[in-house]
């Protein structure tokens, strides 16, 4: 299974963790091979720079194997450098891109 979820607001982060959590329990019990994404873009993307719990369960998850990644534009567009972001985050040029490119390569779309 390969799914990319899409967070572009703030208040969506713990909902889509709790659902990136649950998704992960299934496929691990399953024994079900999985590529999960969870791409930030608009001002999602400041969650990235925020020493808080939901770091804690970001760095978790990316130690299962969950990618985490940051639109390039919309880090600009908040005044943010990837420096600033959590380690485990990868930056991508625009996250309309990848949303596309992911989706091309049969990637689920989920936007909680």
């Amino acid at each position: 299974m390969k799914v990319i979820y899409h967070v572009d607001e703030m208040a969506k982060w713990p909902l889509t963790l709790t659902n990136v959590s649950n998704m992960l329990a299934v496929y691990k019990q399953q024994g079900e091979a999985y590529k999960i994404e969870v791409l930030a873009n608009s001002a999602a993307v400041k969650q990235y720079a925020q020493a808080d719990e939901l770091e804690e369960k970001m760095a978790a998850l990316a130690k299962e194997g969950i990618l985490f990644t940051a639109c390039g534009n919309a880090l600009k567009s908040n005044q943010l450098k990837a420096e600033e972001l959590y380690p485990f985050v990868e930056v991508v040029s625009a996250g309309v891109v990848e949303l596309a490119k992911r989706q091309a390569e049969g990637y689920a779309y989920i936007k909680p």
